[in-house]
């Protein structure tokens, strides 16, 4: 699964902005930091902002802030609301499905029991396991253009929820 550049740029955007709470951060600054089109970068500014997840502020003197506590900012819910669709193969449209072996098949279910366990996990982090390191990250962000690091380089720290312990 793969998700598209307009949700990999939200959650950029939204990193961006965590790791500077105190500052109304400009959308050409993101931009800038993330060598993202500032056209694009703003609609999807403006998408973040109608669902609550940005706040923005308009003018010369203005800019963008989170709109609730990195705590509050859930990466499934993120990812939920920017991805168009997850209908991975033909036979997840209802209406629109002409694969003659769907009434036969079991892909339909693994493949949603894969999407299930995909949105399990991002629903176990917020934008604030995200950004745990706000120093490392803004000085990373400090320069033109981030530095780009391999997923299978990216370590991750599971949260510990009620039910697993």
């Amino acid at each position: 699964m793969r998700l598209t550049d307009h949700t990999d740029y939200s959650l950029r955007t939204l990193i961006y902005v965590a790791v500077h709470p105190d500052e109304l951060v400009h959308v050409q600054t993101v931009a800038d930091a993330f060598d993202i089109p500032k056209n694009h970068l703003v609609k999807i500014v403006q998408k973040l902002g109608q669902l609550g997840y940005l706040h923005t502020v308009r003018g010369r003197s203005g800019g963008i802030r989170l709109g609730r506590a990195p705590e509050r900012i859930g990466l499934g819910e993120v990812v939920r609301a920017m991805e168009p669709d997850f209908a991975m193969v033909e036979c997840f449209h209802q209406g629109e499905n002409a694969c003659v072996i769907t009434s036969a098949c079991n892909l339909r279910g693994v493949l949603g029991e894969a999407l299930r366990a995909y949105f399990a996990v991002l629903d176990g982090y917020t934008l604030a396991d995200l950004v745990d390191k706000p120093g490392v990250l803004r000085r990373l962000l400090g320069d033109a253009v981030a530095a780009v690091i391999p997923v299978a380089e990216i370590k991750v720290k599971r949260r510990v929820t009620e039910s697993s312990s």
